[in-house]
């Protein structure tokens, strides 16, 4: 059995590990920090079950499921998320997931899925294992066939026009990631699997890998009006997810197979001219995924750089953005937000002072003291006392 367990939280990664591995020393388990290095074990290993956070660096947990269950239909996913995420866990249930933990995870509970999952993928027929292998083979023979097709190189003496039998007119559709210093895996596995899913709603036909920054759809259209919808619906899906630069050039329609290569020569060149159709990457969903990632770690070392980093933006760039979707700054927001938790565990009586600093991320009860009054005018002593008179 081959396990992926996809967590930002070292502890809980190794947590997980350690526990399966004691009740199954014969497993397989990967480790993922990020949906990008689960991407990266996702398409380079053999893998059966997926463990993931809800709360992830780059995209969450739940547009990662999403977004694989097409190219990877046979793994079980199971989602890990905290009560405060509890609705995600639900919509995850919604979205196929066999089942979702509740942190801290209970390890009985965890040997229990475990098992059950294990005999789940043990009765698949070894037919149906074949007959996804032979799929998948056949995708990359097509996909090394038509690279060579499209970059006008020698195919030999393979004939490729059954390929293309179902196609008599055809669209290609180049959807190109502009140049960045980080690696662009995750962005390329975005793209694949959204523009495959609008391939299929839209028309039929499929999506290539062209090279490290592109990818071409090649698509018949039962109705013409079909091209504008996808780009349309295309652009605003990638605006979403991306947040590097992306152009999206679409040809006429073709008739002859062989056109292929000067067609995609053309793509390539219309990508690097200005006015070419271009989207920008979206700040407000990373804005979005650094905002839910400030709520559930908001008791953490929280510097501006490591949430930067998160979502993948240069921090100056990050602070920016930031305070122009928020209306705040990057610090105030973080103090305004651990306020907020101070001042409902301030209403339990139980609860020190010092408990209540280490909770929301000050190790210093003097400077979560000084903090509170600053923001609230009142002492942390004072703002209780004023709590209990209410009552």
């Amino acid at each position: 059995m081959n396990i992926l367990i996809a967590d930002d939280e070292s502890v809980i990664r190794e947590g997980v590990k350690r526990t399966i591995k004691r009740a199954f020393p014969d497993y397989a388990i990967h480790l993922a920090g990020s949906a990008e290095e689960a991407v990266g074990i996702l398409e380079s290993r053999p893998v059966d079950i997926v463990l993931t956070d809800i709360l992830m660096p780059g995209i969450n947990g739940l547009e990662f499921m999403k977004m694989s269950r097409r190219k990877f239909a046979h793994v079980k996913w199971v989602v890990i998320s905290a009560h405060s995420e509890f609705a995600y866990a639900q919509e995850a249930v919604r979205l196929g997931a066999r089942d979702y933990l509740l942190k801290p995870i209970g390890k009985q509970r965890l040997v229990e899925l475990m098992e059950q999952l294990a005999r789940e993928t043990q009765t698949e027929t070894e037919l149906s294992r074949e007959g996804a292998m032979l799929r998948q083979n056949l995708k990359f023979l097509r996909e090394a066939v038509f690279q060579r097709l499209a970059s006008g190189l020698d195919i030999g003496n393979m004939d490729i026009a059954p390929i293309f039998e179902k196609y008599p007119d055809f669209h290609l559709v180049m959807a190109h990631i502009e140049e960045a210093v980080k690696p662009v895996h995750l962005e390329h596995f975005i793209i694949e699997n959204v523009l495959s899913e609008l391939v299929d709603r839209y028309g039929d036909g499929f999506v290539v890998n062209f090279d490290r920054q592109s990818l071409l759809a090649i698509v018949h259209f039962p109705n013409p009006a079909s091209l504008n919808a996808l780009l349309a619906e295309l652009k605003t899906h990638l605006g979403h997810y991306l947040k590097l630069p992306f152009h999206l050039t679409p040809s006429g329609v073709i008739t002859d197979f062989h056109q292929i290569a000067q067609e995609v020569k053309r793509l390539r060149q219309a990508a690097s001219v200005p006015g070419a159709e271009r989207g920008e990457g979206s700040g407000d969903h990373a804005i979005e995924v650094a905002l839910q990632y400030l709520k559930a770690h908001y008791n953490e070392e929280l510097s501006l750089e490591k949430v930067a980093s998160v979502v993948f933006l240069n921090p100056i760039y990050f602070s920016q953005l930031f305070k122009q979707k928020t209306g705040q700054g990057y610090k105030d927001y973080v103090i305004s937000l651990r306020i907020e938790q101070a001042k409902e565990l301030l209403r339990q009586h139980g609860l020190k002072l010092a408990d209540i600093a280490e909770r929301i991320g000050y190790g210093d009860v003097r400077h979560f003291t000084q903090v509170f009054r600053k923001k609230m005018n009142v002492t942390p002593t004072e703002y209780r006392q004023m709590i209990l008179a209410e009552r």
